[in-house]
């Protein structure tokens, strides 16, 4: 079977028992770069043969592995930090197994959103995961989408990106917009930098952001009608004079 295996995202002791065993006992692991889990797995003294699978050959080692497994070999899938598939390697890799009624077992574990979602203060019980937004093409539009969403948004980028998306959102968004943006989640510097997007941005203009950065943005207040309900709930003559209070529905 294929099992996918979450990696530490920051602390090594995130390491769940099973993830463990299940690397000890893979016939083979795949990872997204090898040097780096080479350092994880020779901290839990895992010695199995590794194979490299990222973005860049995915396409072209899918089909190899997908066989290797139906000819009866365990293969486990990690990434660099997280878990696999989540803005990383391994949708393509899965799909193909459950095409083909390959079993696909994935383990629960370590990924950057949950806690960064959860510490930010923000509403949890509903959200929308954006990953990385496009670069270039599409980004705007995407923003402009994303401007009616009443759920909390997790977006994930880069400590470079990081002022420039902020600046964006701000523009898009609205200055007083909550935000809380979380950097080296589980690692020994982390931090959560929370307040409106006027505040959060002139904080990293004076702070350089470093390490894995997780923004949760608030959503539309649901509680706030949008405009063409609004304008259902004034009078048809206070329509006409284009003045006029909200009735008390939307108090």
């Amino acid at each position: 079977m294929l099992y996918v295996v979450p990696t530490p995202v920051g602390n090594m002791e995130d390491m769940t028992f099973r993830a463990v065993r299940v690397l000890k006992e893979a016939d083979l692991i795949l990872a997204e770069d090898t040097r780096t889990s080479s350092v994880l797995l020779q901290h839990y003294d895992i010695h199995g043969e590794l194979l490299s699978h990222h973005k860049f050959n995915e396409h072209e080692t899918v089909q190899q592995v997908v066989k290797r497994i139906e000819d009866g070999l365990t293969v486990a899938l990690i990434s660099d930090a997280g878990t696999p598939g989540i803005s990383d390697p391994g949708f393509l890799l899965v799909r193909e197994c459950v095409k083909r009624g390959v079993e696909v077992q994935t383990l629960p574990g370590a990924t950057a959103f949950v806690p960064a979602l959860v510490s930010s203060g923000l509403p949890c019980d509903k959200f929308c995961f954006e990953g990385f937004l496009p670069q270039k093409k599409g980004r705007q539009s995407r923003l402009e989408t994303l401007k009616e969403e009443t759920r909390s948004i997790v977006l994930y980028e880069s400590p470079r990106r990081l002022l420039k998306t902020l600046q964006q959102l701000a523009e898009v968004f609205g200055e007083k917009r909550q935000v809380s943006v979380a950097r080296e989640i589980s690692k020994l510097h982390e931090e959560h930098v929370r307040g409106s997007l006027k505040e959060v941005v002139t904080h990293f203009e004076k702070t350089e952001p470093l390490g894995e950065i997780v923004i949760i943005l608030a959503g539309r207040d649901g509680a706030e009608p949008a405009e063409e309900e609004k304008e259902k709930s004034l009078d048809p003559m206070q329509m006409l004079m284009g003045t006029g209070k909200k009735k008390n529905k939307y108090k």
